[in-house]
């Protein structure tokens, strides 16, 4: 329990970039939420129901690779909100600026922050061997 807590939170953490007064990054975050929970709840009670999941064809390793991550709320939700953000108006600046992007373009780079160094510095002096990119 602890640990899917820290997950979600880990995860949620990252939304502190974002506009979330933007109808978009609302709608993303919504809808991922809503499909999240609705899909896996069909295939759970499909499976109940009928003793095997929805896709049901003659290769159960097949059948196992679909139904058991589409079993899944967080894989549902998370690839949804994946596939909207990239896909809904992402040349805009004012959308680039809604999804938190201009945050991270100075991490995109070791040498552009200058905290880098110092964050990915390794113990026990071992930088002299194993030296950053």
């Amino acid at each position: 329990m602890i640990f899917f807590s820290i997950l979600g939170s880990a995860g949620l953490s990252l939304l502190q970039f974002c506009n979330l007064n933007s109808f978009r990054t609302k709608f993303i975050i919504g809808f991922s939420i809503f499909i999240g929970f609705s899909i896996p709840q069909y295939f759970n009670e499909y499976t109940v129901v009928n003793g095997y999941g929805p896709v049901h064809t003659g290769a159960r390793w097949f059948n196992d690779m679909i139904n058991v991550p589409f079993s899944s709320e967080p894989f549902v939700a998370g690839m949804l909100a994946i596939f909207l953000d990239i896909t809904l108006h992402k040349k805009d600046s004012a959308t680039r600026k809604d999804r938190g992007m201009h945050w991270w373009d100075r991490f995109q780079l070791f040498k552009t922050d200058t905290r880098s160094e110092e964050f990915y510095h390794l113990p026990f002096n071992f930088n002299k061997f194993f030296p950053s990119v």
